[in-house]
């Protein structure tokens, strides 16, 4: 006879942490649903605010986008990537730029 326990993890399940969301916002929801957890975490995210003027609130900002860029699907996360190439592109250049300036500089 098979133990129905082989095929578990040995470490127990993580349970996400319960949002306020549903104490305010979704009451009367199952915080067990994952589409209501779903919805509650987006809600946390809109309610958000944090820095906005600060190198911390950029970063939050940069971190935003890539968490929403890895959650789109089908056209949006191709333009998310798009976006993404031509900014390194930019970057790349402008450090070249750079680069030869200094070099030409001291030479």
């Amino acid at each position: 006879m098979r133990d129905p326990d082989a095929n578990r993890p040995p470490w127990p399940r993580a349970v996400p942490p319960r949002s306020p969301q549903f104490d305010d916002e979704l009451l009367g929801l199952d915080p067990d649903d994952p589409e209501a957890q779903a919805f509650a975490a987006h809600l946390d995210r809109m309610q958000r605010q944090g820095p906005a003027f600060t190198v911390e609130g950029y970063l939050d900002g940069v971190r935003d986008f890539a968490e929403s860029a890895n959650r789109a699907e089908g056209g949006r996360r191709l333009a998310a990537v798009v976006l993404v190439l031509l900014l390194l592109t930019v970057v790349a250049y402008l450090m070249g730029d750079a680069l030869l300036f200094v070099l030409t500089a001291w030479l």
